[in-house]
């Protein structure tokens, strides 16, 4: 395969989202024939059984996004101990209509940050879980959980911790391979 597409689906809507920063410094560990593609959740409705027939838009490009993809990315906060709402949302409206799920056998990476000591523990855990169920395959280990401090990814996104980078790095290697394994 010539290329790569990696759907990316930030879990925080905040325009300085520190996960948003964690998604652009991923970015830049990816080899060359990896092409991220952020996916804008900001604008999908709120799932409803009555439009799945007749897809909203921005829930009609989610799924084609998601179709058109080699692998799933999600870096996301942890709200109130689970999963963002703006990503279950997602998930809602990429596993609908009923077998036409568009999340079955994606190769899926999960990181996450938060300022937190716990970083995104929980939130990953729900995921996991809630993506099995769609049939998705998780890349569950080494998992990611960083806490976020200031100045940890800097305005051109760079980690500027060397240890976390190398841990990163690490993690991004993994995911790679993860990519492949299901696109051979």
């Amino acid at each position: 395969m010539s290329t790569y597409k990696i759907a990316v689906f930030v879990g925080s809507l905040r325009a300085a989202s520190f996960n948003l920063r964690l998604a652009r410094a991923l970015e830049k560990l990816v080899p060359a024939d990896f092409k991220f593609e952020y996916v804008s959740l900001g604008d999908v409705p709120l799932y409803n059984q009555d439009n799945e027939n007749n897809l909203p838009a921005p829930a009609a490009k989610l799924k084609q996004q998601i179709a058109d993809a080699q692998g799933i990315l999600f870096v996301s906060p942890e709200h109130n101990r689970s999963v963002p709402a703006a990503i279950k949302n997602a998930i809602d409206w990429g596993s609908r209509p009923w077998g036409q799920n568009s999340w079955t056998g994606k190769a899926v990476g999960i990181v996450g940050t938060s300022p937190s000591a716990a970083g995104t523990a929980l939130m990953q855990q729900h995921l996991r879980n809630i993506l099995a169920a769609e049939g998705a395959n998780a890349l569950t280990t080494p998992e990611v959980f960083l806490q976020y401090t200031e100045g940890l990814v800097d305005d051109q996104y760079n980690i500027t911790n060397e240890g976390t980078r190398k841990f990163l790095q690490g993690w991004v290697d993994r995911y790679v391979d993860w990519i492949k394994k299901f696109n051979a």
